[in-house]
């Protein structure tokens, strides 16, 4: 099991991922999406596409913009489609 920790908080856990670029990616169901809000932020990868982000809300702090993830992604990365990519201050384990 591998899971997404903000402030000690669990905020994603699977068993089923993709790992692009070094990046763990998280499928969109194994989120817990009381902690997740879009933030309006939009980068663009040369080779994945267009990547939309969340904001975390874990106890009344917030990370701006830590999560990003691809909704229409490139058919080169068609296998992280809405999966869920996490900056280093959100602590991965397993």
């Amino acid at each position: 099991m591998v899971k997404a920790l903000l402030n000690g908080t669990v905020v994603a856990e699977t068993e089923d991922y993709e790992v692009v670029e070094g990046n763990i990616y998280f499928p969109p169901n194994s989120l817990k999406k009381e902690y997740f809000s879009e933030s309006g932020l939009h980068t663009t990868c040369p080779w994945k596409g267009l990547a939309n982000y969340y904001s975390l809300n874990v106890d009344g702090q917030e990370a701006r913009d830590v999560a990003w993830y691809y909704p229409e992604p490139s058919a080169a990365a068609s296998n992280i489609k809405d999966h869920v990519a996490f900056y280093p201050q959100v602590v991965i384990e397993g």
